[in-house]
């Protein structure tokens, strides 16, 4: 697994480099300059859908043991950070979440729950924003042939998610935690989890709860659509304003590409090959959709490597703290409340 990760990110580099040679290290870097402190802007934009996406995340989280908002937002920090930065796959960040919110007290029956079900929640999201995005793309080019052959494999996109859905509700959790226990000999999986049973009551649960589920819903379906203003802002710090419609139409479909390359760190090379495609569709320049993937990456650096920089201090805290305490333990309440 490690090789071929490692495969992926030199497959991803080696595209990076050739699409930054095709237009010239000097144009792509004027481009960039062009922008000034408008960069700035762009990161600091970046927070409106981060929070708007911890609400989501925090609505799934039972009132007794729900940290602060503001640690919710650090941990959502670092879990995009770790994901954004880290060969993961996407995945890992979800697991770094899990862990800090267990360092925060939250029991780990209902920490994982949130985090599975949150992640279930943004996927199903994240179709209907690409959903939006072909809309707009077909009002744009006015393909409709085009259009009906990409949302039919929208449509069947969708069946693994359903499926990931229906196995929640079936106990894939215990399931799992029983094989890997049978292959292991004996040793115990999943305990981090308050075990695979309890953790797939507690999603269970927690999806009977739909007033929290919809307005989880809601909030993360929000920061998809908030995200457009990164692009919008972008664009136009880069001499290229366009509308807010096309600006929603680029990100929901370049968070689609993105999504489709996650078994390359970062969805480098990949991201930028689909930002000069769907800049070029409505006519903004090589150069100037680069330099827009570019500062996607400044952004991504900007935030993500403090981001685990602090996550390695809450561990190195963490650690000082359990080799004082040895005998402290973690909450082991699995309940959800309303």
């Amino acid at each position: 697994m490690r090789l071929a990760a490692y495969i992926a990110f030199l497959a991803g580099l080696t595209l990076f480099l050739v699409l930054v040679a095709n237009e010239g290290f000097t144009q792509v870097t004027s481009a960039l300059v062009m922008a000034g402190w408008g960069l700035a802007v762009v990161v600091l934009f970046h927070l409106i859908p981060m929070i708007a996406d911890t609400l989501g995340w925090r609505v799934l989280l039972d009132q007794a043991y729900r940290p602060r908002f503001y640690t919710l937002l650090l941990v959502r920090w670092i879990g995009e950070s770790v994901n954004s930065l880290l060969p993961v796959a996407q995945v890992g960040g979800g697991l770094v979440k899990f862990r800090l919110l267990g360092q925060h007290q939250v029991p780990a029956s209902q920490a994982g729950a949130s985090v599975v079900v949150n992640l279930t929640l943004a996927v199903f999201s994240q179709v209907f924003f690409t959903l939006l995005g072909l809309s707009l793309l077909t009002f744009f080019l006015g393909e409709g042939k085009l259009a009906q052959g990409i949302f039919i494999g929208t449509a069947f996109s969708l069946l693994p998610i359903i499926g990931f859905y229906w196995f929640q509700q079936r106990g894939l959790f215990g399931w799992l935690a029983r094989r890997l226990e049978h292959l292991s000999g004996g040793r115990k999986w999943l305990t981090l989890a308050g075990g695979g049973d309890a953790l797939d009551a507690s999603v269970i649960q927690l999806y009977k709860q739909r007033h929290r589920i919809l307005r989880s819903f809601y909030w993360t379906f929000l920061g998809w659509l908030l995200g457009a203003g990164e692009v919008w802002l972008a664009l136009y710090f880069l001499n290229h304003p366009i509308g807010w419609l096309e600006a929603l139409m680029i990100e929901s479909l370049a968070q689609a590409v993105k999504g489709a390359a996650f078994f390359i760190p970062g969805a480098l090379g990949i991201l930028e090959g689909g930002y000069i495609i769907l800049g070029g569709l409505i006519g903004i320049p090589y150069s100037a959709s680069l330099a827009l993937a570019l500062t996607r990456r400044i952004r991504e650096l900007c935030l993500g490597v403090p981001g685990i920089i602090v996550w390695q201090f809450m561990e190195g805290k963490h650690l000082w703290q359990q080799a004082k305490s040895p005998s402290k333990q973690l909450p082991t309440d699995t309940s959800l409340g309303n």
